[in-house]
Parts: structure tokens; C-alpha cells; sequence
């Protein structure tokens, strides 16, 4: 018995119209009709490389402004005589408004789409973020004034990421995701590498206070050209009705979710990304120090520059072989779990390779290829929940990535204990390595790229038996 997939290469909408016509069915030949223009709201070919355009310098600006604080904490210390506690208060308390609002960032871009959400977020965090000095000048306690803008910006912030993996799941084909989600990926290494060397720049020229003029400014310049050129002026309005109502794949979300958690697959995405980010986030903060604990007299712009260099063209490259592949009709699953093996178990190797290393060169070789592989993640994991839920992917991206958050916070403040009682920085990598290869094995183990999002009372949509 021959089983054609309705969303496969070689299916046909009109035969499977037809056969899904039936006389109890309500929606008649109308109602089929409707859902065909529903699945072809993707965007153009030519289009969606705009929006990737727009999108990666979007990411770019987020992590400008998201990093402006921690270049210019040195400089704002000294003006305001904060000590090291109060200056880590100040750098803290943005991810504990960045985990807050992953999960309804998501839920709200589910409904009335990613892109309004993602304007109106980037006005407000660049608004903040230009606003800032004059919070830090005007108030009488410039501790508590900095510590709420960071918690503010750490808020308005959280909605970007499950913002784009609502948008991609709803406007991008399959074959295209991984290069769209990791080429936007790649502007956060690439806004970290640009304010790192206008920022310093900047903060040496100018004041501290330019360095948040400047990215604020530019980030609402960029949320206002999004609106007039790209939504072509339409107002970004959400309203309760529409959060209430929502199109037809809200409300998919809105009666499975407790399903949705049961499956095996949705689990191991969950998993998988929250040791992505644990050791991602273990590496962004103690590898600094351990270039400067282990070879003092190197050049600090050289370990902190090559290795984001290295990851802006690996991260490319990850999303167009992966998209190649399954243009090429490779299995989905296979692509995103081929991807993954390399993100957390070949940069694994390198990253155990560091134990050992006893020359800068070789250091800063495993740490580039430990970074770059990393990338590969954005068509793995990253593009897989968009596979499995296409209709909450948003959502379930934000929890996703509330897990990655609280969990990479622990790892960071674990492996400076570990560092602290051991000495010994083998242990850091070795607890990398095992956090790597267990989100690895549950990956290969259970994910999957078919839909979860739906029940088994709608296979008949997508499996027509002849």
C-alpha cells in the first residue's frame, strides 16, 4: 500500500484535496482550499534573503547593546565607586530578566507573528539602552538605577530569540532553515566583535556614555527601518483579541501542549539545548581568565578576537551544507542529528585537547575549532524545534532557552568552585566534555524531525493511503 506525504517532494495539493473531501467533512472543498493558502504563506526565495539580511544585523545590534554594559562596567565603576560585588549585581541581574520572558516572548510571537514582536522589543531595548546614561547621571543612586535597566534590558530582550524561531517556522521552508537560523545566529559573534572594537574605541574617545548613544540609537534606527520598508508601515499593535484568537496554528498549541511535553523528542530538544548553552556559556565566561591564568604575557585581542572570527564563517557554513543536504533528500532527522554530533562531540575532542596544551598557538587553535564547531548547533538543535512544532515553536523555544539560561548560570558558578578547590582547569573542560556528550547521546538517541504538534485524529492530513 503506497503512503504519498502531503508535504513531500513528490506530492500533489490537488490530490490531496480531493481526497480529503469527504461527506462528513464540514470544511467541503472551500475549507480544503483555505488550508492550501494557509501553508503557502511562506516567503519568497528572494525575500527570505532580505529578511536574513535584516535579521543578522538585528542580532548584531542585540548583542552591541547587550554588551555595552560589560565594556564600559570598568569605566562606570570607577565614575560611581562601585566595588566588585556591586559592578557584578549591576552585570547580573540581565539574565535574570532574560529568563523571564523566553517562554510568553514565544507564546505572544505564536499568535500575532515574530516580527511584531521583534520590532516592538527592539525599540524598547534600544530606547533603554540609549537611555541609560542619563538614568546612571540623573539618579541619586546610579547602583539601583543600573541594576533595574539591566533587569529591564534583560526582559525586553529575552523575546528575540523564540521571536525568530516562530517567525522561521512560520515563514521559511524546511530546506532553508538552517542557513537562515545560522546566519542570524552568526550576528551575535559578529556584534560582539564589532562593539568590542568600535566600543573601545568609543569608550576611549569619547566617554563611556557614547557607547550607549550609539548602539541605542542605531538599534532603534534599525526597528524603525524594519517597520516603514519591510511591514511597509503597518502597525505593530497586539492586542488581547489577538493574543485570544490567534490563527490556526496557536490554536494547535493551545490544546496540546501537555501532549506535546510527553514526547520523547520534545524532551530531548529540551535537553540537548540546555547543555549546548551550559557549555557554551562555561566557555564565554571562564575562558578569558584561563588564557590569562595559563599564559600571562599573551595578547589578550588575540584569544578574544580569532576565535569569534573563526565562528561568523562556521556558523555560515553549518546552515548551507545542512540545507544542502536535505535539498539533496537526506532524511531531516539525520541532517539536524549529523549537525549536532559535530557541534557537541567533535568539539568536545578539541576542547579535552586543552588540557594537555602547552604552547599559546595550539591554545588558541583548539579554542577556535572548539567555538567554531559550536555553531553548528544553530542547524541542529536549533532548527529542530521547528521541525517538531511548527505551530508553537516559539514557545517551546522560549522554554527551551529558559532551561539554557538558568542551567548555564549554575555551570559558570560550578566550574569556578571547581576551579577554586582543584586548581585545576582539566576539571572545567572534562565537566564540559561530559555535559557535551550527554545532550549528544540524548539527541541521537530520541530526536526526530516529523511534526508533534499535532494529534492522531489529523494523520489524515498528512498521510493519504491509496
Amino acid at each position: 500500500m503506497a503512503i504519498i506525504q502531503k508535504y513531500g517532494k513528490n506530492s500533489c495539493p490537488d490530490l490531496v484535496c480531493h481526497k480529503e473531501i469527504h461527506p462528513s467533512d464540514k470544511i467541503g472543498v472551500s475549507g480544503c482550499q483555505k488550508k492550501w493558502t494557509e501553508q503557502n504563506t511562506n516567503w519568497s526565495r528572494p525575500l527570505a534573503r532580505i529578511w536574513t539580511v535584516v535579521l543578522l544585523l538585528g542580532t548584531c545590534l542585540l548583542y552591541c547593546a547587550r554588551v555595552a554594559m560589560p565594556i564600559c562596567a570598568v569605566s562606570m565603576a570607577e565614575q560611581f565607586n562601585w566595588n566588585k560585588r556591586e559592578s557584578g549585581m549591576v552585570l547580573g541581574s540581565f539574565f535574570w530578566g532574560y529568563c523571564f520572558t523566553q517562554v510568553l516572548g514565544g507564546y505572544v510571537s505564536d499568535r500575532v507573528g515574530g516580527e511584531k514582536v521583534l520590532l516592538l522589543s527592539a525599540a524598547a531595548w534600544g530606547a533603554m539602552t540609549a537611555f541609560t546614561p542619563v538614568l546612571a547621571h540623573f539618579c541619586s543612586q546610579p547602583i539601583f538605577s543600573m541594576t533595574l535597566a539591566r533587569f529591564l534590558m534583560g526582559l525586553l530582550q529575552g523575546v528575540h530569540y523564540p521571536s525568530l524561531a516562530s517567525l522561521c517556522s512560520q515563514k521559511v521552508v524546511e530546506s532553508e532553515r538552517g542557513f537562515l537560523m545560522s546566519t542570524v545566529g552568526s550576528g551575535s559573534y559578529l556584534g560582539t566583535l564589532v562593539i568590542g572594537g568600535a566600543g573601545s574605541l568609543m569608550l576611549d574617545l569619547y566617554g563611556w556614555e557614547s557607547v550607549f548613544y550609539v548602539s541605542g540609537l542605531l538599534s532603534v534606527l534599525w526597528a524603525y527601518c524594519m517597520w516603514k520598508y519591510l511591514l511597509k508601515g503597518e502597525g505593530p499593535i497586539i492586542t488581547l483579541e489577538s493574543l485570544g484568537s490567534g490563527g490556526p496554528q496557536s490554536k494547535l498549541s493551545k490544546r496540546h501542549w501537555l501532549r506535546l511535553f510527553k514526547q520523547p523528542a520534545v524532551c530531548a530538544v529540551i535537553i540537548t539545548h540546555l547543555c549546548t548553552a551550559s557549555t557554551f556559556f562555561t566557555l564565554l565566561s571562564w575562558l578569558p581568565t584561563f588564557f590569562k591564568d595559563t599564559f600571562p604575557d599573551a595578547k589578550g585581542w588575540v584569544f578574544n578576537v580569532i576565535p569569534w572570527l573563526v565562528a561568523i564563517p562556521s556558523s555560515l557554513f553549518s546552515g548551507c551544507l545542512s540545507d544542502h543536504l536535505i535539498s539533496q533528500g537526506f532524511d531531516t532527522a539525520t541532517v539536524r542529528k549529523f549537525m549536532q554530533f559535530f557541534s557537541m562531540g567533535v568539539s568536545s575532542v578539541f576542547t579535552l585537547l586543552l588540557c594537555g596544551t602547552t604552547t599559546f598557538s595550539w591554545a588558541v587553535a583548539f579554542v577556535s575549532a572548539t567555538m567554531g564547531l559550536t555553531t553548528f548547533s544553530h542547524s541542529g538543535v536549533s532548527v529542530n524545534v521547528q521541525d517538531l512544532a511548527p505551530s508553537c515553536a516559539g514557545a517551546l523555544f522560549g522554554v527551551m532557552n529558559t532551561c539554557g539560561a538558568f542551567s548555564g548560570v549554575l555551570m559558570v558558578y560550578f566550574s569556578g568552585y571547581l576551579i577554586e578547590t582543584t586548581g585545576s582547569w582539566a576539571t572545567v573542560f572534562a565537566l564540559i566534555t561530559m555535559v557535551n556528550l550527554l545532550g549528544l547521546c540524548t539527541f541521537l538517541a530520541f530526536a526526530e524531525a516529523r511534526r508533534v504538534d499535532i494529534d492522531s485524529a489529523k494523520a489524515r492530513y498528512h498521510n493519504i493511503h491509496i
